[in-house]
């Protein structure tokens, strides 16, 4: 059970005891305080008997017959000496206007508290309860009820006198009555009825469950939730009851409302009140244990408990023991639990105390986060409700934060923090600097100092490079590059890396560094050397970056030997940068590097280095022989003498033949294949692309007589020349290896060929007769001659004006059309004219005619 800790709001109190304090991580629901001030001086000298609780007062009644009323901080506004003994109950209307008081000695008083308006009734028993009529400041709703022996309804009748009637009776005692809208509820020895004012007809009675318990020690507690919803309390059982209207067809002679139990649990202790908060309860209990020192059951401290009533048990969300003044002695009827509506405010009321208990707010929240160290859901919550909370800053919490996690040696995650906490505070940004400077700790807050909105004193960033330099070169090293070079004094941490430089003047790291910080000051020459001594990778971007080309124009074979490759591909793309020339003129000593800048200055345009291609063959054949003969091909402006000549040189084979065959000298290549490399497979290729009657002869004429040699040609030779020439020359007698599989081969090819050319005849006569067909009906199908044809001759209409002479027209396929008088008349034999126009170009669709007459 959580223990609610208790505020003491004067430090003169005299016995008071203090409440336990909550050792478990379950947050409490509620906070507890005393109401002090005017209750303080009252209880002093008297004890609370009731109260009622309006939401602009309150009004207690103590047990010498004296209310009070009291504001919401329990300062006494106003007295009323009533009676001489106790007061039971106190009833206001919910204008707060109209007072109902009774006491144990039979007195009843109802009267105005700022009008003149007063009752007075004085009866032969003591009267426990009265109640006033909600709206009892309305002219006619004057009315009240009393519960001693009998409930009475007193009405404001005629001549504003009072008239009494009995409600209800017979069933002992009335023990708390409870007027909600038009429904009254009251409880006696027997239990719970409610009235429906508008029909007078008592609706329902809910029956006591315990009877053993005795109803004045422990009384019933009843509470009206809303306007159709009574809550009943007593011993242990708690019933939530609901008023619904009963169908016409079911009335009959039966009330039009009725009451359906929807919830009823039992509790572990005895109920003193109940009050609702949303869809729970707050349930006051009264509590018996077992002293373990006597081993006699005695009065423990009651409790305050927030329920989820559920069908036929409940959930119990928190539970609270208090510490109330005198609880020794309390029995379970000395306690009430009253409610404000719409402020979720409960107070208890005991004989000698009242406490009220809140729903704890986001502050309050907050408090018990920090109690319990939980700085970042604190920290979270308090973002979350900045808008709602006053008692706590965000920045406040945050900063405890940040020292909780320096405490506990989380100086990352402390560090970390200070990005979202301090935002674009400088003066905290700097305060929590120098913090972590004391403990030794500026690495870790270094890497979440803000760079941009805000930046800080130039001395604050210089201070953490400084102790990187000191102690850690490569996260110097790390700051130089994240860090804007104008976040800090360059000058002041470029003399810092020089002098430590001086002490290790080969350590990279620092020369890196260096260069950088070089770069940042723009003397980019200075960085440019240490990057090409420390052969590092920026050193590329650093010139792009900067249009540094003037600066590495005696710098290229270094940029080379660094990476051949990138110095290369930013030579050629800045060519009007640096010009070719001067490149080539750089690399003069260093000829494999000039072969590398040379050959990729080829493959990205044949042209360019022409005037350098007779070199190339010298560089190719010395350093790249692979991409010798591709270069022999491609190139157009290479002296094919040289190429020769140095190809001879160096008994390069492959090379010489293709120099040999693009000269003129095929046959010269051939033997040098033959003779050289004695590949016939290559020699036949040779032949094939040179596509020679000659060559295919000295093919044969130098391979007949070695075997291998006859074989490949017989394999290859049959779909280029007549295979009869090479059999034939074959003597008599020599040995082919394979030879039956040659022969079979060229068969084969025969055959295939045969094939190939039936079939390709095949194809060329049957699209010939499509095409004869097609041409036969596109010439036997209908020209149309209308008027606005005319004669290719005499260019006068085609057809005459008056369609009733005769007339002849020629039509030819060709879609031209004459007069057959303007047509020549023909010098040949046969009768098939020709089109005039047609036939000066060629024979072709005119070759036909048709002819009209009429």
């Amino acid at each position: 059970m959580a223990e609610a800790e208790e505020k003491e709001t004067r430090s003169t109190e005299e016995s008071t005891d203090e409440s336990e304090e909550d050792e478990s991580e379950e947050e409490p629901k509620l906070k507890y305080e005393r109401l002090s001030n005017g209750v303080t001086e009252i209880l002093q000298k008297d004890a609370a008997s009731c109260m009622t609780v309006h939401e602009k007062f309150l009004a207690l009644g103590t047990h010498y017959g004296k209310v009070y009323l009291l504001d919401v901080q329990g300062n006494i506004t106003q007295k009323f000496d009533v009676s001489p003994v106790k007061i039971n109950q106190i009833s206001l209307d919910e204008s707060g206007e109209h007072m109902g008081v009774c006491s144990e000695d039979g007195k009843v008083q109802v009267f105005g508290l700022y009008s003149a308006e007063e009752f007075h009734e004085t009866f032969d028993c003591p009267i426990k309860i009265v109640a006033v009529h909600p709206h009892f400041v309305r002219s006619h709703f004057k009315q009240f009820v009393t519960g001693g022996k009998k409930l009475l309804l007193y009405e404001r009748g005629w001549m504003n006198r009072w008239k009494p009637s009995v409600l209800h009776e017979g069933e002992g005692n009335i023990r708390n009555v409870k007027w909600r809208g038009h429904l009254i509820a009251w409880a006696n020895n027997m239990g719970v009825k409610i009235l429906d004012m508008i029909s007078k007809q008592r609706i329902t009675n809910v029956p006591r469950d315990d009877i053993s318990l005795r109803p004045d020690m422990y009384p019933c507690s009843l509470c009206w939730k809303d306007n159709l919803t009574l809550i009943i309390g007593w011993g242990n059982s708690v019933k939530i009851c609901s008023v619904k209207e009963r169908h016409a067809s079911e009335m009959r002679d039966l009330p039009n409302r009725y009451v359906e139990i929807v919830f009823q649990f039992d509790t572990e202790f005895y109920i003193s009140g109940l009050a609702p908060l949303c869809d729970q309860l707050v349930v006051l209990s009264y509590v018996k244990e077992i002293s373990e020192k006597t081993e006699v059951e005695c009065c423990a401290r009651p409790r305050l408990d927030i329920v989820q009533p559920l069908p036929e048990s409940c959930e119990e969300i928190s539970s609270d023991a208090l510490t109330v003044r005198g609880f020794q002695e309390n029995e379970c009827r000395d306690y009430h639990l009253e409610y404000s509506e719409g402020e979720s405010l409960f107070y208890i009321i005991s004989p000698r105390d009242v406490v009220v208990a809140k729903e704890r707010d986001q502050d309050d929240h907050i408090d018990w986060l920090l109690e319990k160290k939980k700085y970042e859901e604190a920290l979270m919550a308090a973002e979350i409700s900045q808008k709602t909370i006053k008692k706590h800053k965000i920045l406040d919490i945050g900063l405890a934060y940040i020292n909780h996690l320096v405490e506990k040696g989380e100086y990352d995650l402390a560090a970390r923090k200070c990005q979202k906490i301090l935002g674009k505070n400088t003066e905290l940004w700097e305060f929590e600097v120098y913090k972590f400077k004391e403990i030794g700790q500026l690495k870790a807050i270094s890497r979440y100092l803000p760079r941009r909105d805000p930046v800080l004193k130039p001395l604050i960033y210089e201070m953490v490079l400084h102790e990187f330099l000191e102690s850690d070169y490569e996260g110097f090293a790390t700051l130089i590059k994240e860090w804007p070079g104008d976040l800090y004094n360059n000058t002041i941490i470029v003399q810092a890396v020089v002098d430590h430089l001086k002490k290790d003047p080969q350590n990279r790291t620092l020369l890196r560094t260096l260069a950088e910080l070089y770069t940042y000051d723009q003397r980019y020459g200075r960085a440019l050397e240490i990057y090409l001594t420390l052969r590092h990778k920026d050193v590329f971007q650093l010139i792009h970056k900067h249009n540094l080309f003037s600066s590495i124009r005696d710098k290229i074979v270094l940029l080379m030997d660094f990476d051949s490759e990138k110095a290369v591909d930013m030579l050629l793309d800045n060519e009007d940068k640096i010009s070719i020339d001067r490149v080539v003129e750089e690399l003069e000593n260093r000829p494999e590097l000039q072969h590398v800048y040379l050959h990729k200055l080829f493959k990205r345009d044949h042209h360019k280095g022409q005037r350098y291609h007779e070199k190339q063959i010298s560089l190719y054949a010395e350093y790249d022989r692979p991409n010798l003969l591709p270069f022999l091909r491609d190139s157009t402006h290479c002296p094919l003498e040289k190429a020769l000549e140095i190809c001879q040189q160096r008994n390069f084979v492959e090379e010489t033949v293709y120099l040999l065959s693009r000269m003129g000298n095929s046959r010269s290549a051939l033997k040098m294949i033959m003779e050289e490399l004695r590949d016939v497979d290559k020699a036949i290729e040779f032949a094939k692309e040179q596509d020679d009657g000659e060559l295919w002869e000295d093919l044969i004429l130098y391979s007949i007589d070695k075997p291998p040699f006859i074989t490949g040609l017989l394999n290859n030779i049959g779909t280029h020349v007549d295979p009869i020439l090479l059999i034939h020359r074959i003597k008599e007698g020599m040995e082919i290896p394979n030879l039956r599989d040659s022969l079979v081969k060229i068969l084969q090819d025969y055959n295939l060929q045969i094939l190939l050319r039936e079939g390709c005849k095949k194809i060329l006569v049957a699209d010939s007769l499509s095409l004869l067909k097609k041409m036969h009906r596109t010439q036997m199908k209908g020209v149309l001659v209308d008027e606005e044809n005319i004669c290719e001759s005499c260019l006068s209409p085609i057809l005459p004006s008056d369609a009733s002479k005769s007339f002849n027209v020629v039509v030819f396929h060709c879609r031209h059309m004459f007069h057959k008088e303007c047509l020549p008349v023909s010098n040949t034999v046969s009768c098939v004219q020709f089109c005039n126009i047609c036939s000066a170009k060629h024979r072709g669709p005119g070759s036909a005619i048709l002819e009209m007459k009429k």
